[in-house]
Order: C-alpha cells, then structure tokens, then sequence
C-alpha cells in the first residue's frame, strides 16, 4: 500500500494577525479559538435537522454535508468560514467525528455478526477487498491527487464520511494540514452523493435484478455506503429485507477497525523510510516526524463500545440516546468538512472525480451482487 500526497489542493487560508509579543497580548485559547466555528457548525447542524424533517428522504448528514460546501461559497458567510471559523470547524470534521465514530461501536453486536453465519461474513470480507483495492488501483490510474485515492476507496468500501474520516485521522499528519482536509472534504461530498443516489437507484433494480427480500437487503447493505442510506434504501422492501441489510452493513463497519490499523501501519513505516533517506514529504515534515499510532485511540474506543453492545447489558433507552448523539456528532463533523470544499477546484478535477464516482459505485455494486448470489 503506497500513499501518495503529492498535488493535492491547499486552499487560500488567510491568517488572522497574531499580537506582538512585546504588546502584552496573548494568542486567544482554545475555547476563544474554536468557538466560532463550533457555533457555526451548530447552527449548520440545526438547519440540517431541519432540512430532515421537512424532506424526510433526505438523510441529515447528506443535509449537512450540502449545507457545508454552501455555507463556504456564500459571499456574507465565506470570509467567516474561511478566517474567524476555520479552526473550529477543522475541530468538528476531526473531532467529532471521532467521538461519533467510537458511538457507532454500539450499533455493532459480535452476537449479531456470528448469527449471519461464517459464508456471508466471509462475502462481506471479499466484497470490501475488492472494492478498497478495486476502487484505490482505479483512483491512482486516473491521477486523482494526494490521498484522494485512498480516502474514496476507504468511504467506498466501509461505511462512507465515517470510514474516510477514520482513515485521514490515521495518516499521522497534523490537524492544521489544509491539503488532507481538502482531500478529506472531496472524498466525503463525492462518497455521499453517490451513497444518496443509491436510495433512488437501487430498488428500482431489486425485480430486474431477480433478488428476493433477503437477498435485496443484502446487496444493499453490502454495497450502499453510509448506515442511514443503506436503512433508507432497504426499508423499500420490508422490514425482512431492512433486518438483512443492517446486520450486514455492520459487518462492513467492522472492517473498519483491521483497515485503519493496516494504513497506519502502512504510514508508520513510510515515515520511517522517508526518515531514514532523508526525503520525507512536506506533510511528513510538517508533522514535526511524528508516527501515527498502530491503532489510534478513537478506534480503540470504537472495539470497547462494541464489546460493551456485545454484553447485553445496555438497556434499549441508552442505545436509542447514543445512536441520537452518534447522528447529531456526525451530521455537525460533515457540516465542517463540507465547508473544506471548494468548488471551482472540485470543478477542474470533476470528470476525473465523476468517472471515478460512477465507476467506484459499479465496482462495489457488482462484487456485493455477485457475493450475494454466491451466498443465498
């Protein structure tokens, strides 16, 4: 697994002015310092919220995430985003959007994935293989830049926004580094849109298709990205073929875990080599030559959260409460990363990023169908 961050986009940030030391003032802290993105990305949150409620087909994290790339192109609201809310929002899309990748280990029961049995965890271990690899060998090929590759792959594959965030924050690279975020942002509003598409495609093909209830669950939830599309395009088709797709997407989310640990690893030992040759890339320089850890903390907490589900000993009331908490941290991380999007940039890259989007949808599709069929 090779990495490439070269070439990516680094949007034009502009600095506020920093008091002189010999003033007397001080660099506002950290509460100071996020408050107005933070505040923002709440009120984005709102609106998304709002959005949902009023088009319930729209799934709130794909309302955040549009509401983002406006609030960053609106001409009364862009200098605020872009100077005065930038480090709280670059504090959302990091995160939170960790603390609501460690509550998604709720949603996941061990009990859960062995009662599927061994063939179709193996189908969903194959399907995810072959998208991740599929989809990154394909995103190289056609010269999308930096980490983009690898980040589409990843959203692709796993879970969506969730996955791509969790991979980015194993890269080791610092918080400030504008090219990840960039790439980040890119991959998030291309996986979502895609994912949402999904919920008008898809069941349009379940009887073209020849798949019954179970098998259409299954094709959805092995090949649709983010939990809310895969629930929102399953439950066209019962509560029999909704049931299949969750407990198969879970798998999917499970993958997570053993994926973030091979990049680091990955990471860790190009660092080491760059080190080592003296040509470490301006990101890994940048990072001062810090490692990312094998395993960062936030997947830990995601295992431990899974353990706890596991248990039983969770009452339903708490589950309802995080899996609430999980949306709201999600929807206001994707409301700061979609206000890293920009879109003239988007626009130059758009026929490579569309073919790859189109292809990567087709990949995924196929190898879920055929892995389907094997299966049932």
């Amino acid at each position: 697994m090779t990495l490439d961050t070269e070439h990516s986009w680094s949007p034009p940030v502009r600095q506020p002015a920093k008091p002189s030391s010999g003033g007397g003032g001080s660099a506002p802290g950290p509460v100071r310092r996020n408050a107005p993105g933070l505040a923002l990305a709440g009120i984005g949150l709102g609106l998304a919220e709002g959005v949902h409620v009023l088009l319930p087909a729209v799934p709130i994290l794909t309302a955040a995430v549009v509401l983002g790339v406006v609030a960053a192109h609106l001409p009364g609201v862009r200098p605020f985003v872009r100077v005065r809310g930038r480090a709280g929002l670059s504090t959302a899309g990091k995160r939170l959007m960790r603390a609501g990748i460690v509550l998604l280990g709720l949603k996941l029961s061990i009990g859960d994935v062995l009662g599927l049995g061994w063939a179709t965890v193996a189908m969903v271990f194959g399907v995810v293989l072959v998208a991740f690899f599929g989809i990154w060998w394909l995103g190289r090929r056609l010269g999308l830049p930096g980490d983009q590759p690898l980040l589409i792959a990843t959203g692709y594959s796993i879970c969506g926004a969730s996955a791509i965030s969790a991979v980015s924050g194993a890269l080791g690279k610092e918080d400030g580094d504008e090219r990840l975020a960039a790439d980040v942002a890119t991959s998030v509003a291309l996986v979502t849109l895609c994912g949402t598409l999904a919920i008008a495609v898809l069941p349009l093909l379940h009887d073209p298709l020849g798949l019954d209830t179970v098998q259409f669950g299954r094709w959805v939830g092995a090949g649709v990205h983010d939990v809310g599309q895969v629930v929102a395009t399953a439950q066209t088709a019962g509560p029999a073929a909704l049931g299949e797709a969750v407990l198969v997407k879970l798998i999917r989310v499970a993958m997570l875990a053993p994926l973030v640990a091979g990049v680091a690893v990955t990471y860790r030992r190009r660092v080491r080599e760059a080190a080592g040759s003296g040509q470490a890339s301006g990101g890994q320089r940048a990072a001062g030559g810090r490692r990312p850890a094998v395993v960062p903390l936030f997947l830990i907490g995601f295992l431990a959260m899974t353990a706890l589900r596991s248990t039983g000993l969770l009452p339903a009331e708490a589950l309802d409460a995080a899996a609430v908490a999980q949306e709201l941290l999600l929807a206001a991380a994707l409301f700061g990363l979609g206000t890293a999007v920009h879109l003239p940039t988007l626009a130059r890259s758009g026929a490579r990023t569309a073919v790859l989007g189109l292809a990567s949808w087709a990949v995924i599709a196929a190898a879920s169908y055929g892995g389907v069929l094997l299966t049932t």
